[in-house]
């Protein structure tokens, strides 16, 4: 009985302190560059809890929130907006706080981390084709727009991009 007791102990120990090392590990830095205004990254979600997230928000809702996952297209202007994915077909419209930084026009496809505000927007036609023309869509695309689109949105105060 005495060995199973210390067993079991040992074993307790050895999980409790796996755990609190785990939870110590720090965010690495010298793997991404960042854009915008440095954050501690925290709780970051994975691209279906961020989707999980949206569907349970309602226009006029915001919520501050990190989320992880793949850049699916840039601006190609000036790299002043981007479009991440969510689960299945969805994305996450990513626009910067008070227009302030930029990223690259060729980060399309890098793995990112934002930092910020997530809501539940509606994009008008004249904004949708906007968009459109800057993300390098043909004409006869862009006159395909006709109404206006409710879209998972997020402004981001600072962007983590892997090298």
């Amino acid at each position: 009985m005495k060995k199973i007791n210390c067993t079991l102990i040992m074993l307790l120990l050895f999980v409790v302190t796996t755990i609190m090392a785990q939870s110590g590990k720090k965010f690495n830095t010298s793997y991404y560059t960042l854009f915008g205004e440095k954050f501690n990254v925290t709780k970051i979600l994975t691209k279906d809890e961020m989707l999980k997230k949206y569907k349970n928000l309602k226009k006029g809702d915001t919520i501050v929130v990190q989320f992880q996952s793949t850049i699916k297209s840039v601006c190609k202007k000036k790299g002043c907006w981007m479009k991440m994915e969510l689960k299945d077909d969805d994305n996450s419209f990513v626009r910067f706080k008070d227009y302030g930084f930029f990223v690259p026009l060729n980060a399309d496809h890098s793995l990112a981390i934002v930092n910020g505000k997530a809501f539940v927007d509606v994009v008008s036609v004249e904004e949708l084709k906007h968009y459109a023309k800057d993300g390098g869509k043909s004409a006869s695309e862009i006159a395909k727009i006709t109404k206006p689109e409710t879209t998972y949105a997020f402004t981001a105060n600072g962007v983590y991009i892997k090298k």
